[in-house]
């Protein structure tokens, strides 16, 4: 290609290049003409129209999460229960135990009829003399069995050791029961501290302070609607610690809590519920401030600060509430009851009453129209003094009154 050739080559490119910018800038401004004719005809500028078609996108974006959100929820709410009951039962399967407890009878083999009456002893002299030592009533029949019968278990259990040894001595006489009766209560702060030993290390738990140790102790020879103590705290520890294991959490403040959660049902020195005595023991044995909200929280007096207090309350839930842990008579829970939500629904304004809990919860809802806020906390504080005075019931039982406002309407036909 010559010179030539090139500068006409050049030439042309140039006269294209200038065309085409012509033609850019006639575009330009139609495209401008348009987009001005378009806010005109729609009243909207470029940006509001882009901030429009963006609220929109948003708008779908949102609904399409909203709708995965709502299937997530749903299958692990699912997914969820499934693991729940799964978890449960699995720790239900941990809590069997075979401790051996005391409840409010206890047997003596008598080896024969003579032995017998040695124990009754002239015209019941012995007999008498045993029952003022021991504080224990004492039961013949006509087998070789004696039942004595208190409902103090420790004293039970003073009896029941007293008179073992007085059938193995033979010296059965005023004298030497008084005697042996002492002895066996002197001894029995080392039956209660091994005794405790025993119920702690089931649970898992050593180095204890020994004052506790020996609270723990009496757990053998306490029981709550039938229900051991003993045994009912080792088989909560026991679920306890198999549902904080499984999720995760501080197992050893689950363990400690289940195994001290009623500590203060064999306090007997000190005036109050159980949980309050029982947290008020463990303050000042200073015992860490989680250990002391399961306690704290167990009944639900307050509002569970941790997950490890909901673990307590669930394992101890589960075992005082499967069937056969407690067996109060039917009947008399039953009457008992019933009288609970009878004086609770003789008040003016009350509508439905319900006792739960055995009577440790009653909840009561009241007419909204009859009762106004104000009288609400009036009605409930004199319930709870109704029910402290009328009901047959050793505790506290806490009342809860509800007053509830529904307002409805409806929408024309259309």
């Amino acid at each position: 290609m010559t010179k030539d050739d090139l500068k006409v080559l050049v030439e042309d490119l140039r006269k294209q290049r200038t065309s085409l910018e012509k033609k850019e800038k006639i575009i330009k401004e139609r495209s401008e003409e348009l987009t001005k004719r378009l806010e005109r005809v729609s009243k909207t500028t470029v940006e509001e129209a882009k901030k429009m078609l963006l609220d929109e996108v948003q708008r779908d974006i949102a609904s399409d999460v909203a709708k995965k959100i709502r299937t997530a929820e749903e299958r692990v709410k699912q997914e969820g229960q499934e693991k729940a009951a799964e978890i449960l039962a699995d720790a239900m399967k941990h809590g069997a135990t075979d401790y051996v407890a005391e409840y409010t009878v206890s047997t003596v083999y008598v080896p024969n009829e003579e032995v017998k009456g040695r124990i009754i002893g002239k015209e019941g002299r012995n007999i008498r003399a045993f029952e003022r030592a021991t504080g224990v009533e004492i039961e013949l029949d006509e087998s070789n069995e004696i039942k004595l019968s208190s409902f103090d278990s420790i004293r039970r259990e003073i009896g029941r050791r007293s008179l073992e040894r007085l059938i193995k001595d033979a010296r059965i006489q005023p004298s030497r029961i008084e005697e042996v009766v002492k002895q066996v209560k002197e001894q029995m702060e080392q039956v209660l501290l091994e005794e405790g030993k025993i119920i702690a290390e089931k649970c898992g738990v050593f180095n204890l302070p020994t004052e506790i140790i020996n609270l723990i102790g009496r757990y053998k020879f306490r029981t709550s609607y039938g229900q051991n103590l003993g045994i009912h705290t080792i088989e909560e520890t026991k679920i306890g610690v198999s549902i904080a294991n499984e999720l995760g959490i501080d197992v050893e403040t689950v363990r400690i809590g289940c195994l001290l959660h009623d500590i203060g049902k064999v306090i007997t020195e000190e005036e109050g519920t159980h949980v309050e005595v029982g947290v008020s023991a463990l303050k000042k044995h200073g015992f860490s401030k989680e250990v002391i909200a399961t306690v704290a929280e167990h009944h639900e007096d307050k509002p569970f600060s941790s997950i490890e207090s909901v673990v307590v309350w669930i394992a101890d839930a589960i075992s005082g509430s499967r069937p056969g842990a407690r067996y109060e008579p039917h009947e008399t829970y039953i009457k008992r009851m019933g009288k609970i939500e009878e004086i609770a629904g003789s008040f003016l304004g009350v509508e439905t009453v319900y006792a739960f809990q055995a009577g440790r919860d009653v909840r009561v809802i009241v007419n909204p129209e009859e009762v106004d806020d104000d009288k609400l906390t009036v009605l409930s504080r004199d319930i709870a003094k109704r029910l402290e005075k009328e009901a047959e019931y050793a505790g506290q039982i806490k009342v809860t009154a509800i007053r509830e406002v529904r307002v409805s309407d409806t929408t024309a036909a259309k």
